[in-house]
């Protein structure tokens, strides 16, 4: 697997190794030793998959400490546009992001760390979104900021007025009013 740095250390896209021949392609779509050995070591616990359709925005999602989670996503029909936003106090990249088309064409996945509020924007009739975490989901721990914040920048590539959001995604407060409950730490980062 190829591992590409992006602008938020520790937020990493990953390109996996894809064996195509006249019957399709074959690839791993992960590897526990591989994964430690490149972005980091951690154990994945639960496993999660959505379907939706064009124009749905899920997002943008954290669990609170100490249930806090990282994910490990890709896209296995259709495509979005994933995002990850740092949301760690004291984080040289407060409020920044990190965008990538993740696609089942391009097979790439998108590492998020504990910290980030994360979320995406299907841009195709259909999309089956598949993710890893390092914790379990609990419920009382959700917490989100909204995805449609306008100062966080971030260009989801549909009509704004087309979006499809659930009640829970639209009542998230904009980061200016957010009390953040992570800290920033650039230990947790390093490989």
């Amino acid at each position: 697997m190829n591992v590409i740095e992006t602008s938020i250390p520790g937020v990493v896209i990953i390109e996996p190794r894809i064996f195509k021949d006249a019957r399709g392609y074959f690839f791993e779509s992960y590897s526990k030793k591989e994964f430690d050995e490149k972005v980091r070591p951690i154990d994945f616990v639960q496993d999660n998959e959505s379907c939706s359709t064009y124009g749905v925005m899920r997002g943008l999602h954290f669990q609170r400490p100490p249930f806090a989670q990282s994910k490990l996503v890709r896209c296995v029909k259709g495509r979005v546009l994933d995002v990850a936003v740092d949301i760690r106090k004291g984080s040289p990249t407060y409020g920044k992001h990190v965008a990538v088309e993740l696609t089942e064409d391009n097979h790439r996945q998108f590492f998020i760390p504990r910290g980030f509020a994360h979320g995406f924007a299907v841009l195709s009739d259909i999309a089956v979104f598949q993710y890893k975490c390092d914790n379990y989901y609990h419920p009382e721990a959700d917490g989100g900021i909204s995805i449609q914040d306008e100062s966080l920048g971030i260009d989801w590539l549909i009509d704004p007025t087309k979006a499809i959001l659930s009640e829970k995604d639209l009542n998230h407060s904009v980061l200016a009013e957010f009390d953040s409950p992570f800290d920033f730490n650039i230990d947790q980062y390093k490989k």
